[in-house]
């Protein structure tokens, strides 16, 4: 596209920043062009929005399909949405079109940090590629977001949280009583992703502030939750020839679960020899806690499942109230299981002011999460998710464009602007 023909409304390279009045957070002045949707790069970003950077966050004409999960109040708004795209700017563009293409490259060449999450070849067919980026911006932080490392089989084929937690042996360890392969009820690949992503990110960004030097990284959700898994569940196969099959026994074994109480459940874990010789004093096994195999970690490591059903014929003896009083006491580990709605009412996470209400412009009274770090750096304070293409304009008009221009491209559909607005 050619040099713009209008004066710019505001000074280039800057885009007038909704967020601003907050104090500022480790990364302020980072600026990271976010095209990832879902969840997995979308609480990436977030993240690192949180930290005081600038995300911009490009989407498809019809945004992220994330925005349209219920429950909404208004379209493009759901709740799902709004908690993992906070403090975020959105511009909507449609990057198959030559002016929506070139503005994303003007965009890019005043950035830090450019991440996504297309499959491999339909970035390089778009021309949003490592190469092409870098032409732009030689260094660049170029992050690729995707679904298995480019060096295998599967490098392009699509993948989302439940394929992941299927591949990884997650489901498979997570079984209902007739051995049935179940998926764990939260988006785990997703979100454990996005811990690896935000590491990489940050990790990137060290690198490019200290050398000057931009570079490729790519975060496959495959390989960053097999890895989680196998911390642990590489067991005996840490040692070569292997000692020992896959997996950790105490965590697979079948005695290892919540517990019944005489009102509810319990989860309860006595963990060291001493926490042992405890509870078996208190529940009155006295020849058991003297037990060789019981003092010696070793052993009750092997024998683990034996005491883990111990615990579960005494447990209906007693209230939850008594046996977390009971347990408390005597400093063994110990919770009542807990309801998501129970969270709400939860005293430790009332006291740690876990959730936070605020405002939203048009989608009313809000509640969310605040960063749960403390450190010298307070949390950010709660910032509004945008709606789709909120902030088109004021970036378009920030990288050069004028009114004129950008009246051309929202009339051709290669940008989009939203109708509603933060104010």
């Amino acid at each position: 596209m050619n040099a713009p023909s209008n004066p710019p409304e505001t000074e280039p390279g800057t885009v007038p920043n909704p967020h601003s009045g907050r104090q500022k957070g480790p990364l302020e002045g980072m600026r990271i062009i976010d095209l990832t949707s879902i969840l997995f790069g979308p609480i990436a970003t977030q993240f690192l929005a949180s930290m005081g950077a600038e995300v911009i966050k490009v989407e498809a004409p019809a945004g992220d399909v994330m925005r349209y999960v219920q429950p909404m109040r208004s379209p493009g708004m759901g709740g799902v949405f709004m908690n993992s795209n906070r403090a975020k700017q959105s511009m909507a563009l449609d990057l198959k079109t030559e002016a929506g293409l070139q503005a994303l490259k003007r965009l890019v060449a005043t950035g830090d940090v450019f991440v996504h999450s297309m499959r491999g070849q339909a970035a390089k067919k778009l021309g949003i590629d490592y190469d092409s980026m870098k032409a732009v911006k030689p260094d660049l932080v170029y992050c690729f977001a995707c679904g298995y490392d480019s060096q295998g089989p599967n490098a392009d084929l699509p993948a989302y949280d439940d394929i992941i937690q299927a591949a990884t042996g997650l489901a498979a360890i997570t079984t209902l009583p007739d051995g049935t392969p179940q998926l764990v009820r939260s988006v785990m690949a997703d979100k454990i992703s996005a811990l690896y992503l935000t590491q990489a990110l940050l990790a990137s960004i060290m690198t490019q502030k200290t050398t000057g030097q931009g570079q490729y990284v790519e975060v496959p959700m495959y390989e960053c939750l097999t890895h989680f898994m196998m911390i642990e569940h590489l067991f005996g196969r840490c040692f070569e020839p292997p000692m020992d099959s896959a997996g950790y026994t105490r965590v697979l074994s079948a005695n290892r679960q919540t517990y019944r109480t005489k009102d509810s459940y319990i989860a309860a874990l006595p963990y060291t020899t001493a926490q042992w010789q405890r509870f078996l004093a208190l529940i009155g096994r006295d020849e058991l806690a003297t037990e060789d195999w019981v003092n010696d970690a070793t052993q009750r490591s092997a024998r683990i499942d034996e005491l883990y059903g111990v615990i579960a014929e005494v447990t209906s003896s007693r209230t939850t109230e008594e046996w977390v009083t009971a347990l408390r006491r005597i400093d063994i580990p110990v919770t009542a299981v807990n309801s998501l709605e129970d969270l709400f009412s939860d005293p430790q996470l009332q006291a740690s002011g876990l959730f936070e209400e605020y405002d939203h412009p048009t989608e009313g009274r809000l509640r969310g999460t605040r960063h749960p770090i403390r450190s010298a750096m307070p949390p950010l304070p709660a910032a509004n998710a945008p709606h789709l293409g909120e902030h088109t304009r004021a970036v378009l008009s920030s990288l050069g464009y004028g009114s004129d221009q950008i009246d051309a491209m929202i009339d051709a559909g290669a940008a989009i602007e939203t109708a509603e607005k933060n104010t």
